[in-house]
């Protein structure tokens, strides 16, 4: 294998770091017993590639021993489990974070103690300790609130001791540890904001948070929350089953959260030991940073925390090894694969488009609405919001004008579609041959068509569209109303539509901030969720299944019609790469990579509901490759010029919108030269 196809296929070339928390089979205060069962989950963990492991809080003690904590036999104890599994992990890369009582100065600290390759980089104390309810930490531990810049004697050996560390690999971009434990994610102030702040993208928890009724959801809550907020991975590993029962009960629910989502979770109350793992994208992670400048600001006005914080430096070993990836990756970002999820974005997304129409229309004191149907995704879905945006608004749909315009490849279908759209939403319909026009102006310029050639260059195509758009634009100043736009925020990535007087121009474009893949979606739900009558769902029903086309160029000799995805790649692939670069700002090879590993099986991970069978379809590399190359080309170099200058229309997706009055501002006249001279980076197969 090249140089190239091993780096492609490693996941940390890409800036994901494999991360598990860890559950071990819990005692009532047998360290011996815990430093067993330690030791297995991390060799466990390096054959499945675990790059940091996380165990519970006083994981080689036991949590639930109480005074025990302060019996110097039982301490003694501690450590010689703690030096056992040191001793027993010399050849183990994967960062251990597990918990133990140590004494310091005459106080006794709940710790997190990080070690690898057998070496302990540092031990970190917990600052928050609860004295409430079941709960007498105070009894036996000190707080580490404060505590900076000191060391420990510990087995031997000096090593770095407070609240002030962070854990750096210096040969993993991003990977950069922040521990806490417990209560201190409990507390309004969590210690793990402020390490955030000075620069972990990792966090982790040791806790022994024992399970009440409702108690999971809240600890659920309060890691996606914190992942969220600061902008980082969180790993949470919780006591389970096998802790001392005398007044309490445990569960080990463990979870791995990434930026507000949950990616992995534990079975919750099992006897059998497990680990939970996923893959956290730290490289993601610190681009984010980068984008939301609140984080920024958030960090200088806390009196920028990394100048208050030792960074422990330490050599991870990165391995280039293809160890697969353990996070999903949607095929379709835009469109949730969970049925509830999608449902929940659907009802929004089609709302916020009706809403925001309704408001134009009311404040431009617009008569009439003017919109060209042609039969296709966009024009419907255009048209079934501005029908509920009438219907919100207490107004008539006969106040939309609607206009089939069938030009030199319209086909029947769509067009028989277009009519029975129209009559059944019971708009003023209406019909414009736009053959004659078009004839002149191509005879007027010379085209060779009008001679009689069957010449079908962009001119011919552009001329058509330019008159559809024209003729809607007249309309509206004769009918006093607004032309509504149907173009969709996939077409104005790839460009794929035509400028100034053509559908790249309107005076509301409602469909800009919706991708080709959630339209299509947004009129399932539509269909769904009976938001018309069952006459108009018979007809959104035939055009969702009518092939995307331009119909701007007459079929060939076989019969076959202009295919839209034969020209410019399928727009499931497109709105993948879409999102990965205006939501993430992704290199070209960790596009592919997340692309390859999305669409290279069919069989592998979930399709959203409604896909049929035979659009359930793989893309290997090469291909996936190929389509990136030219979306690149198509993005970055030859349409930011009609993204420039796009009508007003509200942003749908978090994953991004393109008016350069909101997500994305590019130059016009820029180069792709970058982002083609990256695509060195992906291998041919």
């Amino acid at each position: 294998m090249t140089d190239v196809a091993h780096d492609f296929r490693s996941i940390h070339h890409h800036g994901l770091v494999r991360v598990a928390a860890a559950t071990p089979a819990a005692t009532t205060g047998d360290p011996a017993a815990n430093a067993r069962s330690t030791i297995a989950l991390v060799r466990q963990a390096w054959d499945e590639h675990v790059d940091l492991i996380v165990f519970p809080e006083l994981s080689l003690s036991s949590y639930a021993v109480d005074d025990l904590h302060l019996q110097d036999g039982f301490r003694d104890a501690v450590l010689e489990a703690l030096a056992a599994v040191l001793t027993k992990t010399t050849d183990i890369p994967t960062v251990i974070a597990m918990g133990a009582p140590l004494a310091r100065n005459g106080r006794l600290y709940n710790t997190a103690i990080v070690a690898a390759r057998g070496q302990v980089l540092g031990v970190v104390p917990k600052i928050f300790l609860p004295n409430y309810r079941e709960y007498y930490e105070k009894r036996w531990f000190a707080s580490g609130h404060g505590l900076a810049g000191l060391e420990l004697d510990l087995l031997g050996e000096r090593v770095p001791f407070g609240a002030d560390l962070l854990f750096a690999a210096d040969d993993v971009p991003g990977f950069v540890l922040g521990v806490e434990i417990c209560e201190d994610f409990w507390a309004p102030t969590p210690p793990s904001t402020t390490l955030a702040l000075a620069g972990a993208t990792v966090l982790a928890n040791l806790s022994a948070s024992n399970v009440v009724i409702g108690k999971a959801r809240e600890r659920a809550l309060l890691c996606a929350s914190q992942s969220g907020r600061t902008v980082s991975a969180y790993i949470f590993s919780a006591a389970g089953p096998g802790e001392s029962s005398t007044d309490l009960a445990w569960d080990g629910q463990a979870t791995v959260h990434e930026l507000g989502r949950e990616l992995a979770a534990s079975s919750r109350f099992s006897r059998e030991a497990e680990i939970t793992v996923a893959d956290v994208d730290v490289g993601m992670l610190t681009a984010e940073r980068m984008r939301f400048g609140t984080f920024g600001d958030a960090a200088a006005f806390a009196g920028h925390p990394e100048t208050r914080v030792r960074r422990i430096g330490f050599t991870h070993g990165v391995s280039r090894a293809d160890v697969g990836l353990r996070r999903d990756v949607a095929r379709f970002p835009f469109v949730p694969a969970v049925p509830a999820r999608l449902d929940e974005d659907c009802y929004e997304a089609f709302n916020i488009q009706v809403e925001a129409l309704s408001t134009r229309i009311a404040a431009a004191g617009a008569k009439r609405l003017v919109i060209g149907v042609s039969g296709g995704l966009d024009s419907t879905h255009a048209l079934i919001v501005a029908a509920k945006a009438f219907d919100r608004l207490g107004r008539p749909r006969a106040d939309i004008a609607a206009f089939t315009m069938p030009g030199f490849a319209t086909g029947e279908t769509t067009k028989g579609n277009a009519w029975s759209l129209m009559r059944a939403l019971g708009v003023t319909a209406e019909e414009i041959d736009i053959r004659p026009a078009a004839r002149t102006m191509l005879a007027d310029m010379g085209h060779p068509f009008a001679g009689g050639e069957p010449v079908y260059d962009v001119t011919f195509e552009n001329v058509q569209a330019g008159l559809r758009t024209d003729y809607l634009f007249r309309l509206a100043n004769q009918r006093e109303g607004l032309v509504l736009g149907t173009g969709d925020l996939s077409e104005l990535a790839l460009g794929w539509c035509t400028y100034g007087v053509g559908d790249q121009m309107s005076h509301y474009a409602v469909n800009a901030g919706v991708p080709k893949t959630l339209i299509q979606y947004l009129i399932r739900w539509c269909i769904r969720s009976r938001q018309f009558d069952e006459a108009t769902d018979t007809v959104l029903d035939a055009i969702l299944d009518t092939e995307i086309s331009p119909e701007l160029v007459p079929a060939g000799a076989d019969g076959a019609m202009q295919s839209t995805e034969d020209r410019i790649g399928p727009y499931a692939l497109n709105d993948f790469f879409l999102h990965q670069i205006v939501r993430w700002g992704a290199s070209p090879a960790k596009i592919a990579f997340l692309a390859w590993h999305a669409w290279r099986d069919v069989e592998s991970g979930e399709w959203p509901v409604g896909v049929p069978e035979a659009a359930r379809v793989a893309y290997d590399l090469p291909e996936i490759r190929r389509r990136l190359e030219a979306f690149l080309h198509r993005f970055f170099q030859i349409s930011q010029f009609k993204r420039s200058a796009i009508p007003n229309g509200p942003k749908v997706s978090g994953g991004g919108a393109l008016s350069p009055r909101g997500d994305w501002r590019a130059p016009s006249d820029g180069t792709a030269a970058a982002w083609l001279a990256g695509m060195a980076a992906i291998p041919d197969a």
